[in-house]
């Protein structure tokens, strides 16, 4: 069977996390779309949360972690990305926006993309429109027509959407209808071969004559 990898980036801060939780039912039902296409989904959960002190060291140094690089290289090598972060003062979080400052120009080009995000309320839900996705065209990702914006009336009881809105308009069926757009442009994508850029270093030598 036919194998694509999924990456789950995580901006989420508490434990529990609405935000995680998100993220994760979104890859649940893109797994489902996949396998009825006969694509067998390997989903990997990034949160960030556990990451920040190297992401703040890399913003600063330009260099990442060992574990950072080791997280980033699962991210950029999945063949679909879904990002979610909560909204802070009408955007996306500091923690989300500060992962994707790191990554290599143009290390999204071409992936597609699902935005989601979580909130208090649902008049934030616009920052997935003036924020996220100006954000993931300026990467040049494809960006998943439906986005998924969940405030806190959108979860039942024990944060489970069903309890919530049901159809196209509530959140089940919001979740349902991008994974299905995601799983789509994930099954139909022709990964390009990628290529270690430190596998064939130039010899110290030739350097220290300048290269020739």
């Amino acid at each position: 069977m036919t194998e694509r990898r999924i990456a789950v980036v995580s901006a989420g801060l508490g434990r529990p996390s609405s935000t995680l939780l998100l993220g994760e039912k979104l890859a649940t039902a893109a797994e489902a779309a996949l396998r009825e296409r006969g694509i067998e989904a390997r989903v990997d959960v990034v949160e960030l949360r556990d990451h920040a002190h190297d992401l703040t060291n890399n913003m600063l140094t330009g260099f990442p972690a060992s574990s950072l690089r080791e997280m980033l290289e699962r991210v950029t090598g999945a063949d679909g990305v879904i990002a979610v972060t909560p909204i802070f003062n009408a955007s996306y979080s500091g923690l989300f926006k500060t992962f994707f400052d790191v990554l290599e120009q143009d290390a999204l080009a071409g992936r597609p993309v699902l935005i989601a995000a979580t909130g208090g309320t649902p008049r934030h839900s616009l920052a997935l429109e003036h924020a996220l996705r100006p954000m993931f065209a300026y990467l040049r990702s494809v960006v998943v027509p439906t986005a998924v914006y969940a405030a806190s009336e959108d979860w039942g009881a024990g944060g489970d959407p069903a309890g919530g809105l049901t159809g196209l308009t509530g959140l089940t069926g919001r979740i349902g209808r991008a994974a299905e757009e995601f799983a789509a442009l994930v099954a139909d994508r022709q990964a390009p071969e990628r290529t270690d850029p430190y596998a064939d270093p130039v010899p110290f030598e030739r350097l220290l004559r300048g290269g020739d």
